[in-house]
């Protein structure tokens, strides 16, 4: 990107001198073809917007309810973010629209919901060739309010009707959080839907970076080039990956959240890759292996992916309709927490380890070991406890099992030959009526699958 205009002609900012000449003013807004934009959405998708507002009028009777797309944060200098729409604003509308704002105003029997847009700057406007957020000269064609209301069955006016509420603001209060988050638990069928399209582009991904593996090894382009690899993958078959990539090689496997990826890539050291496409709908898969570079885990660290394995095990089998939410966090809790033990590596009893005064295993997993997905990859973060943890799982939502454990490098309470070895599993589930579905089944967990998988 180069720099702002600080001339009439140059750089890629709108030219602010331009702006002011009769002859370019006459001449810009004249001569263009008229265009049929149609609103980039599905049937599928507008008809699952229109139920989750309707869910969400059920919910908040008599309530006013505002909801913002957002807009891009600052980058630097002139330079924004790319623009990602608010999770909760994108449920109720499936648009994607910067500086959208979704109201619904309540009725006797519901709500009447009405979408107001930043109308698109056509020909013969100022904004056509002098905003870089929505002039069509430097972002490109876009529907109009028409074709929106038509795609959505919707109400669509501009974002000038609305007012003060239209002005930047941080989002919905706490407590309409709380409630979204709530009704967002239950994916429905088309939710589904997108979250199995994310989890088969995810598996995929995986395959495209141990594709890559060699090169990187061989040419020396270490984590980065792997963690690009999956990034251009999900940007070709999603709308990106849904958060930060983590490729982590040697010692940077047990680093939680690796995602500066600027180690080698090296022989005989595990690789642990925890990826995600989101789809183009924003719903994003989340899975975590833990591969050999070389093809082969050495003794140790097959032993700690067999306990990993195991507990994760142990996890994915707690997860059905009834069962607590944390039901399936103590199980893989209790298989590590003996495994540990029986190295050596506890200072106390497993039973002391597991009581909630004693958690001493926990050094070698401090995070959680599960979360629900959809729209966010920590989906529903802001339910209470006990809608969340503290709830029973229900037919409909989606949840990771992921345990591991972070052998650090320089971690003195380890032996030798297991410090700098990071393994974690980590699979996305579908909670259905009799138990649960593995959505990203397709890739195996037991270290002899990998291994093979790996040099298939």
């Amino acid at each position: 990107m180069t720099e702002p205009t600080r001339a009439p002609y140059a750089g890629t900012r709108p030219p602010r001198l331009a702006d002011q000449s009769p002859g370019f003013l006459a001449r810009i807004g004249q001569g263009w073809a008229e265009r049929d934009i149609p609103a980039p959405v599905t049937r599928a998708a507008a008809r699952a917007a229109a139920d989750h507002r309707a869910r969400l009028s059920d919910r908040l009777p008599d309530r006013t309810v505002v909801l913002a797309a957002g807009r891009a944060p600052r980058r630097n200098g002139d330079a924004d973010y790319a623009f990602r729409a608010d999770s909760d604003f994108l449920w109720a509308t499936s648009c994607q629209v910067e500086g959208a704002v979704l109201v619904l105003t309540p009725r006797p029997g519901g709500h009447d919901a009405v979408l107001y847009l930043p109308a698109p700057a056509r020909p013969g406007e100022r904004d056509f060739h002098a905003s870089a957020t929505h002039g069509e000269l430097w972002v490109g064609p876009s529907a109009g309010l028409a074709a929106w209301s038509a795609a959505l069955d919707l109400p669509v006016r501009p974002i000038g009707d609305l007012g003060d509420l239209a002005a930047p603001h941080d989002g919905p209060p706490d407590d309409l959080r709380a409630v979204l988050s709530d009704l967002r638990m239950i994916k429905d069928d088309w939710e589904i839907g997108q979250l199995r399209e994310a989890v088969d582009h995810t598996v995929t991904g995986f395959a495209a970076v141990a594709d890559e593996i060699p090169r990187a090894v061989a040419e020396g382009l270490g984590e980065r080039w792997l963690q690009g690899t999956f990034d251009r993958h999900a940007r070709t078959f999603g709308n990106g990956p849904g958060y930060s990539t983590i490729v982590g090689s040697g010692e940077h496997a047990p680093i939680l959240h690796w995602v500066r990826c600027d180690g080698p890539v090296l022989p005989g050291e595990t690789l642990l890759l925890d990826m995600g496409v989101e789809a183009h709908s924003l719903y994003t898969a989340d899975v975590t292996r833990t591969i050999p570079v070389g093809g082969t885990f050495t003794p140790a660290q097959r032993q700690v992916h067999d306990l990993v394995e195991a507990a994760h095990r142990a996890g994915m089998e707690r997860v059905r309709p009834g069962v607590t939410y944390t039901d399936f966090h103590f199980a893989a809790m209790e298989v590590l927490a003996r495994g540990l033990h029986d190295w050596g590596l506890l200072p106390v009893s497993v039973d002391e380890a597991l009581a909630p005064e004693g958690q001493q295993h926990r050094r070698y997993l401090v995070c959680g070991i599960g979360h629900h997905l959809g729209l966010d990859v920590h989906d529903c973060g802001s339910s209470s406890y006990e809608r969340y943890q503290g709830a029973p799982l229900r037919p409909g939502m989606v949840l990771t099992v992921e345990p591991g454990l972070y052998f650090h490098a320089h971690d003195a309470t380890l032996p030798p030959e297991l410090r700098g070895i990071g393994v974690r599993l980590e699979d996305d589930l579908l909670v259905t009526d009799t138990g649960h579905e593995v959505l990203s089944g397709a890739l195996p967990i037991d270290a002899t699958g990998l291994e093979k998988w790996a040099a298939r």
